[in-house]
């Protein structure tokens, strides 16, 4: 006898962290596929880290540095939600601020009351992960829903883009 699996339930709100890297632009159409074949919302969270006010040049206050990427992440997720809605795939964002990323998206999952992550594996590169640990096995660690991992190649610092690949999200 063959067993079956699936979900304990089918999802109906869909996580997807997203930092518009190209690793996550793979892990933002990978979640659109599975809202898509699920009919569910698919929501997309931006989190901005606010740093010690030590590491922020003296010219650049922080609240503007902030503002800034609120506006940015606003943009970049305005071209998303375009893009999603000419797929057929009903869409919601969040831009959060906080010390805290990995804290930041089980928030959002928590108040959202989402069913389902999609994150990515390399999102930030360099040091930022050897002195953090990854954000993803934080989530991974954390999360009580099903979720689905995309290990990601590193990415291509040529500034080519890989065969296939389109920037039509941002």
């Amino acid at each position: 006898m063959s067993e079956v699996h699936a979900f304990p339930s089918i999802p109906t709100k869909i996580l997807l962290p997203i930092d518009f890297s190209p690793s996550s632009q793979a892990a933002l159409e990978m979640a659109a596929d599975l809202a898509k074949h699920f009919h569910a919302e698919l929501h997309l969270v931006n989190v901005i880290p606010m740093f010690p006010t030590t590491t922020l040049p003296d010219m650049i206050p922080e609240a503007e540095f902030i503002r800034e990427a609120r506006t940015f992440a606003e943009q970049h997720l305005a071209k998303c939600h375009a893009a999603l809605a000419a797929r057929g795939v009903k869409s919601t964002s969040s831009v959060e601020v906080g010390n805290d990323i990995a804290g930041n998206i089980m928030e959002v999952v928590d108040r959202e009351h989402i069913d389902m992550v999609v994150i990515s594996t390399h999102g930030i590169s360099g040091w930022h992960p050897l002195v953090f640990g990854s954000i993803a096995e934080k989530v991974v660690r954390l999360v009580q829903c099903p979720l689905l991992l995309l290990r990601s190649a590193k990415p291509d610092t040529s500034g080519k883009i890989p065969a296939g690949r389109s920037t039509e999200w941002w």
